[in-house]
């Protein structure tokens, strides 16, 4: 087996990614305080090919380079938007129709693997602080509410990884599955 050089992986360019179909999903970072997680969750969701991301509060925003360290360029693919707080963010996205999910260890939370998509839907999922999760306020006022089946010793994931398997997870049963 042999690795592909990076002229053989076929990307697309900005221009073309930004005009490409998407997977019809926004991501929500309430008050994230790393600025590595930020970039690293941008170059996730380039990666899946969300519509979207919202930088809620304390979340720093582009062009900053503590955020490109990790964000390779993403900051320029995909499309985002900044908000002073997260409520206006759900507010905004509920009013153009989007499902509002936090990504949560609460009760009445469905496990990830357990949650069932709706094709003509779209998602908002929100990833909260490093520290202290989804903000109490946000969470008075979701739809819905997914967690992350674990199995070790420790309660949570990393928010870098928690976006990883959520949108794994969603890309998996809206594109690959369908």
């Amino acid at each position: 087996m042999k690795k592909l050089k990076l002229d053989e992986l076929n990307r697309v360019s900005v221009s073309e990614f930004k005009s490409s179909k998407k997977l019809p999903v926004v991501v929500v970072l309430d008050n994230v305080r790393s600025m590595h997680n930020i970039g690293s969750i941008f170059r996730t969701a380039d990666g899946f090919a969300v519509e979207q991301v919202c930088l809620c509060g304390i979340t720093a925003q582009p062009p900053h380079r503590e955020i490109e360290k990790t964000a390779l360029g993403a900051t320029q693919s995909i499309n985002w938007a900044y908000f002073p707080d997260t409520i206006s963010a759900v507010n905004t996205l509920r009013a153009e129709g989007y499902l509002i999910i936090a990504i949560e260890q609460a009760e009445n939370s469905s496990m990830l693997n357990e949650f069932n998509l709706t094709a003509d839907k779209k998602y908002a999922l929100i990833f909260g602080n490093e520290v202290n999760g989804v903000s109490d306020d946000v969470m008075e006022i979701i739809d819905a509410c997914i967690e992350i089946p674990q199995f070790g010793t420790k309660h949570s994931f990393n928010i870098v990884v928690s976006a990883g398997i959520v949108l794994w997870d969603f890309f998996s049963k809206m594109i690959i599955s369908k």
